[in-house]
């Protein structure tokens, strides 16, 4: 449904479909008590969770393991005035099962920077809202 706003409210698995199109989106966690935002590539697993590679030492695996952060991605077109962008929200993990690590190595991310010592983290999509820019017409 269009709302008047310009905006479409996107369902779960709409989300999924436009998460699993784009590489690179944001992780929104908390760092020293304050916000901070690090845009990372990742992959859409089956389960639907949010996989990204990482060094082992960064700051964010040590920000992120275990608590609940968001992650956000979109997608843009300016000269329609259109696109989309959405939000999962869950608890990150970094993975430690040998075998989901294996499978994740097979068919996950691959980091778009140099690692020597690479970790894979999950972010469990527990929490998934998505919008829709329609286009809307006018002058900004």
């Amino acid at each position: 449904m269009i709302q008047s706003d310009g905006f479409r409210a996107l369902d779960r698995q709409e989300c999924l479909r436009l998460l699993g199109k784009v590489p690179v989106g944001r992780v929104v966690y908390t760092r020293h008590a304050l916000p901070a935002v690090l845009p990372v590539n990742f992959t859409l697993d089956p389960d639907g969770s949010v996989v990204l590679c990482t060094s082992a030492g960064s700051d964010l695996v040590r920000a992120v393991d275990g608590v609940v952060v968001a992650f956000e991605a979109d997608d843009f077109h300016t000269g329609r005035r259109s696109g989309w962008s959405v939000v999962v929200t869950g608890r990150a993990e970094v993975v430690t099962d040998p075998a989901e690590h294996e499978r994740l190595l097979r068919t996950g991310p691959r980091s778009w920077m140099p690692l020597r010592d690479g970790v894979l983290v999950r972010i469990e999509s527990e929490m998934v809202t998505g919008r829709e820019l329609t286009g809307v017409g006018g002058r900004p």
